[in-house]
């Protein structure tokens, strides 16, 4: 059986399968009811009953999947609605670890209207995207995770690697910041030589026991003194700012035996110290493109500073508890 909020979700599913038969007369009562059979009886996942239902209706009516109608291309700025199939011309910007073997990758893409999350489900069986790239994602589904855009692709999308190189939103701020907090997963890590994944004890999520290649990275949260941001720093990032590359790091857990003292190193000379940061601010990282050292002469200007307005303001309080004696 199914509520009132269920019944909202199979409309929209319902449109998401028309929209991919326009100019032809299927009865969406038909669809719709096939949809809820999936769904709630069977216990099949959404997009696999949408897959189902699309799949039964190019063959009842004889329709091959060329003349199933194309996704319109939108910008990121008009995907606003969970729900609908759309194509996408966007550059990666990031790629994040795939947390579970369900997915092939996940991160970052986009436009100069935006900045969108993408997700590759595994058994889509697409082509992996690099960051830097530009790509159209084709007919993909749009959905909606904790309040924020994403889309989604399946094995009924496509991913085309383009000539043209996507601009991305003019949002490069300024940062400045103490790193405040190194999170897991950051120091001499090991990756995946065949997804990047971050290997656990030698074993990727998805590829099991394989062959791995060094890398380093910091996931740190930087304080602004009004908000946090979180963070990733790669091995270009951490070599500049520490002298730490992938040698200098072998070199340490090799005279250690420890992988650990690379990152307990780069800890003592990074944890707590004043940083400018030029990036974009994504759906959750900030995404570093330069990071320096902020100077000792303005940060103890700057502490100056803060000190004279807390001794402004404890004189204030003074004076005014004086005046109401």
């Amino acid at each position: 059986m199914s509520d009132g909020m269920g019944d909202e979700k199979i409309s929209i599913l319902t449109e998401r399968v028309l929209s991919r038969f326009k100019g032809r007369e299927i009865d969406p009562k038909e669809v719709s009811k096939r949809l809820k059979l999936l769904i709630y009886e069977f216990k099949v996942p959404e997009e696999e009953a949408v897959r189902t239902v699309t799949n039964y209706l190019m063959k009842e009516f004889d329709i091959t999947r060329e003349e199933v109608a194309e996704s319109p291309i939108r910008t990121i700025s008009e995907i606003t609605r969970a729900g609908e199939w759309v194509s996408v011309k966007a550059k990666v910007m990031q790629l994040w670890d795939a947390e579970s073997p369900n997915l092939s990758q996940v991160g970052l893409a986009g436009d100069p209207t935006g900045i969108i999350k993408f997700v590759i489900w595994a058994k889509s069986r697409k082509p992996e995207v690099k960051e830097g790239k530009s790509y159209l994602f084709k007919n993909v589904v749009t959905d909606s995770f904790r309040g924020r855009m994403q889309i989604n692709v399946n094995r009924n999308s496509d991913i085309i690697e383009l000539d043209e190189d996507i601009s991305l939103p003019p949002r490069e701020i300024e940062l400045i910041g103490a790193l405040v907090a190194i999170q897991q997963n950051s120091g001499f890590i090991q990756r995946c030589s065949l997804c990047n994944r971050v290997l656990k004890k030698g074993v990727c999520a998805v590829h099991g026991k394989v062959e791995g290649y060094d890398d380093l990275r910091i996931k740190g949260v930087i304080d602004d003194g009004a908000n946090y941001y979180e963070v990733i720093l790669n091995q270009e990032n951490i070599k500049a700012l520490t002298g730490i590359g992938i040698e200098e790091a072998r070199e340490i857990a090799s005279e250690k035996l420890d992988r650990e003292f690379v990152l307990a190193e780069l800890k003592k000379r990074l944890l707590g110290y004043y940083f400018k940061i030029y990036g974009s601010k994504g759906s959750r990282y900030f995404l570093v493109r330069d990071i320096e050292f902020l100077s000792a002469d303005i940060v103890s200007e700057a502490n100056t500073i803060l000190s004279e307005i807390d001794g402004l303001v404890k004189t204030a309080r003074e004076e005014t508890a004086e005046e109401g004696i």
